[in-house]
């Protein structure tokens, strides 16, 4: 170590030889660290290696997209026969029918609505959870309760969970990313490490308000300097930062600080690369979307989630959502979600497609949904939905789950999940499951408890694994 009162002159005097030995010594502990993190960072055999969540903001409709309800569409206009929940978001009125038609689909012949037609031909792929439930009939403690497990506390999201329990297969990148996040309805929180280490904090790439051309992260090239004057400036400010620390070891901060400028270094050699999609094929970009103004928002979402999950980054999250429409059809049902799906189709099958000639499908494990659904009884006119976390639907591909599974049900208009409810705590435990993280064992201790993402609750449904 050396003395804080020493000139600058002497400082450099008795640091400058021994840079070279700072530096090996730095990157022969990260390693070290790394190795320690490869050696089974599992609880049990993985069947998938990283996750990309496609959040759907404002909560798309079940009985309009991917569960289809015969009887409902045979009802239409008449009473609801069921008691409604004790607690709404607003009153609602008649049963109503779907707008749009559904049709077979796959060998599996699972019925989607012709809103998706592109994902359509992706079903014998996909596990669709149609009994997936809440707590919380409100945007923000639902949004915080899918990305947390929680709807009224701060705690890490889930991704922040699996970047703790997993860490990184790429060290000069981030273990968790999510493009053009909303700042609505939870914030920062829904991406957040809270009392987790802040390295698996996820790293925002644009905002939701913004055209996805702007996810990027800033500032990663330094005109300035040479990457060797850097690795000595860092090397020095992070020998003074741990002489610190060792005096203050409660300040866990400044340790993540100090982690932060590390990883921050290092992105410089991979992230403008990983970022530049124009690298891709004109085929590829076709594929998703990129040359349709309609499609080419989401699409650009879609192609760098998968660049980033193939460069190593565990846990990606895309976000469809604007300031305007989102999901959230408490009117104009037709338009908002003609629109809203059209946006993202396309993209969405470009993924599993692109996905799947890669060899990547297999262990990527690709999740879709929004923080509740819709009622199946109108709202206003005949053209609008309320919030229903009773009952709706999200669906997994890839990673381990089962294929052209229709798993769990709504009843016969699709308000409550009644066959094999799956909670929000239940997906979630089953995501770690299928990472190879028993969420009973992944925990964290925190002003004298053991936190979890399944909070005390929690089941995984094996009826979806391969």
């Amino acid at each position: 170590m050396f003395d804080c009162n020493q000139s600058r002159r002497q400082l450099l005097q008795s640091t400058a030889v021994g840079f070279g030995g700072v530096a090996l010594a730095s990157m022969m502990q990260e390693l070290a660290a790394a190795d320690q993190s490869v050696v089974n960072p599992f609880h049990f055999a993985p069947r998938a290696k990283r996750v990309i969540f496609m959040f759907m903001k404002g909560g798309p409709s079940q009985v309009d997209t991917f569960d289809y309800k015969p009887r409902l569409q045979q009802d239409d206009g008449k009473p609801f026969p069921f008691d409604k929940p004790r607690v709404q978001f607003a009153p609602t009125g008649n049963l109503l029918g779907s707008p749009w038609r559904f049709r077979q689909f796959g060998e599996s012949g699972i019925h989607v609505s012709e809103l998706f037609p592109n994902v359509a031909q992706h079903v014998d792929d996909i596990c669709f959870l149609n009994s997936v439930h809440g707590t919380n009939a409100a945007h923000g403690g639902a949004a915080l309760k899918l990305h947390t497990g929680s709807d009224a506390f701060v705690r890490p999201s889930m991704g922040a969970w699996v970047s703790y329990g997993l860490g990184t297969e790429n060290r000069n990148l981030p273990s968790f990313v999510t493009i053009c996040p909303t700042l609505a309805h939870g914030g920062v929180n829904n991406w957040g490490s809270a009392f987790l280490p802040a390295e698996n904090q996820g790293i925002p790439l644009g905002v939701a308000s913004q055209p996805a051309t702007a996810a990027a992260v800033k500032y990663i090239a330094n005109k300035k300097w040479s990457s060797s004057a850097q690795r000595m400036q860092l090397d020095l400010l992070k020998q003074m930062n741990e002489q610190h620390l060792s005096q203050s070891p409660q300040e866990s901060a400044l340790n993540a600080r100090i982690q932060s400028y590390e990883l921050a270094f290092r992105m410089q050699s991979e992230m403008p690369h990983l970022q530049d999609i124009s690298q891709e094929s004109e085929d590829t970009q076709k594929l998703y979307g990129l040359d349709q103004p309609i499609t080419e928002n989401f699409a650009r979402q879609c192609l760098m989630a998968r660049r980033f999950c193939e460069a190593g980054v565990r846990f990606v999250q895309v976000t469809h959502s604007d300031s305007k429409v989102q999901w959230d059809q408490h009117g104009d049902l037709r338009a908002g979600h003609s629109k809203n799906a059209l946006e993202v189709d396309k993209p969405i099958a470009g993924l599993l497609t692109d996905l799947k000639r890669r060899g990547l499908l297999s262990d990527t494990l690709v999740m879709w949904g929004g923080e509740f659904g819709r009622t199946p009884t109108a709202q206003g006119t005949t053209d609008g939905r309320d919030h229903n976390p009773e009952g709706f639907t999200m669906w997994m591909a890839g990673g381990g789950v089962k294929g052209g599974l229709r798993y769990g049900a709504t009843d016969d208009y699709g308000y409550y999940a009644v066959e094999k409810p799956m909670h929000i705590h239940d997906v979630h435990a089953t995501l770690l499951h299928l990472l190879g993280m028993d969420h009973k064992r992944l925990t964290y201790r925190y002003t004298g408890r053991d936190f979890r993402l399944t909070d005390v609750a929690g089941n995984v449904h094996e009826g979806v694994l391969a």
